[in-house]
């Protein structure tokens, strides 16, 4: 485990790790693409074979989740020898593996998390679905990403709780690609803030391409919402093209 992991785990109000069994990129990537990606961790979930994303990356694992199917007998008995409880679920379910773990993370109070392995790879359809995990009911209220070393991805819901627009604040390096997105529908009252083309309570509509490839010009950049579900894509400045 790194250094930077040596924090009060488990606590209310925590930052949660979710690895699940996608491609998961060396530490040395992450580090490089979004430092401090990793600090103040308190809670780390792994979902099915995401037990070994995570300890490629020697993330120490507090829960695993699943059906099985992506790990084999001898990597569970040696989580459950390690004191990790396990929490098993028949192959004929619903929801997927990630999705669970996503579910356990929230459950157990972290109001902030990161999900690693849940892009790329072969299936198209469970990085669309992994992508759709943002807008899960139990993330309501809570700040949540999908990260791996060529992008992270964030969802801005709006309105608020008290009817009132949603500010996502976007902190990183000048030159970073900013694209914002509409998820699922129209977007109404997008500002900006530290971006190089200004959006002033604008409009934002399924189809257009318009908010692709905006440039952050600050390392304190800001977006806020009145209504609509907006996806927020950051691609590191070093992987422009």
């Amino acid at each position: 485990m790194g250094a930077d992991l040596v924090t009060a785990r488990h606590g209310q109000g925590s930052r949660a790790i979710v690895v699940a069994d996608g491609e998961v990129p060396p530490r040395a990537a992450l580090d490089a693409a979004w430092p401090g990606w990793s600090h103040d961790v308190a809670l780390v979930v792994a979902a099915d074979g995401g037990a070994r994303g995570a300890r490629s990356l020697g993330l120490r694992i507090d829960r695993w989740v699943g059906d099985g199917d992506s790990l084999d007998a001898a990597d569970l008995s040696a989580l459950a020898a390690s004191g990790v409880p396990l929490d098993r679920h028949s192959p004929d379910k619903d929801e997927s593996d990630a999705e669970l773990a996503v579910v356990a993370a929230a459950a157990s109070g972290a109001t902030d998390l990161t999900v690693l392995g849940a892009l790329g790879g072969p299936r198209l359809d469970h990085s669309l679905a992994n992508i759709a995990l943002l807008a899960h009911p139990d993330l309501a209220g809570r700040t949540a990403r999908l990260l791996d070393a060529g992008v992270r991805v964030s969802l801005a819901s709006a309105p608020g709780a008290d009817g009132s627009p949603v500010r996502c604040d976007l902190p990183g390096r000048v030159g970073d690609l900013v694209s914002l997105l509409p998820f699922g529908g129209d977007v109404r009252g997008v500002t900006t803030d530290g971006l190089r083309y200004p959006l002033r309570d604008e409009d934002l509509p399924m189809g257009p391409a318009r908010g692709l490839s905006n440039v952050r010009l600050a390392a304190s950049a800001s977006v806020s919402v009145r209504s609509g579900r907006l996806l927020i894509v950051e691609t590191p400045v070093t992987l422009r093209g």
